[in-house]
């Protein structure tokens, strides 16, 4: 079988398996949404030892700079002098500027995957309904962004390696002959 057709196969086979975990026994402890953008960083970052690293590394920085900016905008007082919607977007922008400097080190030098960590924590803090509060973000519980984004980044990272893999045992070896 092609490479492609392995890779889909393997691809298509683990998201099955993912998908059931999330909705099923892992429910609330990875989010597949979250699982498959580390999954995509994962391989669009090369689908080697070093897109793996950077894309939990990476990522988890992202997850963990959001967290840091979702506190700050949660200490925004209601009657800020600028407002709140541009005190908030201050913060943001500083946190990204920070974000992407950060690649000066080669630890977090995979902006990508950084950002990925960053929007996955503010896509579940805006769209899951009071999560956006200090009682969550300072809370140990699964509900944290912080645990529970970056479980999912790091599952996710795990299910890109193991659909490479199965892919390579799926199809045979290429020959460079036409």
């Amino acid at each position: 079988m092609n490479k492609l057709t392995a890779l889909s196969l393997s691809i298509g086979g683990l998201a099955g398996l993912a998908t059931f975990l999330a909705v099923g026994p892992l429910s609330g402890v990875f989010f597949i949404w979250a699982a498959t953008i580390a999954w995509a960083s994962y391989f669009a970052l090369g689908a080697d030892s070093a897109a793996s690293k950077n894309t939990m590394v990476c990522g988890i920085f992202g997850v963990f700079l959001a967290w840091f900016t979702a506190i700050q905008i949660t200490n925004i007082p209601t009657d800020a002098m600028l407002g709140f919607p541009l005190m908030a977007a201050i913060i943001v922008a500083i946190s990204v500027v920070l974000l992407c400097l950060a690649a000066n080190f080669e630890l977090f030098a995979a902006i990508p995957a950084s950002v990925l960590g960053y929007s996955a924590t503010f896509a579940y803090l805006l769209q899951t309904p009071d999560k956006l509060s200090k009682d969550v973000l300072l809370g140990i519980s699964l509900d944290n962004p912080l645990l529970v984004i970056s479980i999912s980044l790091i599952v996710g990272t795990g299910f890109g390696v193991w659909s490479a893999k199965l892919a390579v045992q799926m199809s045979p070896e290429e020959s460079d002959e036409a």
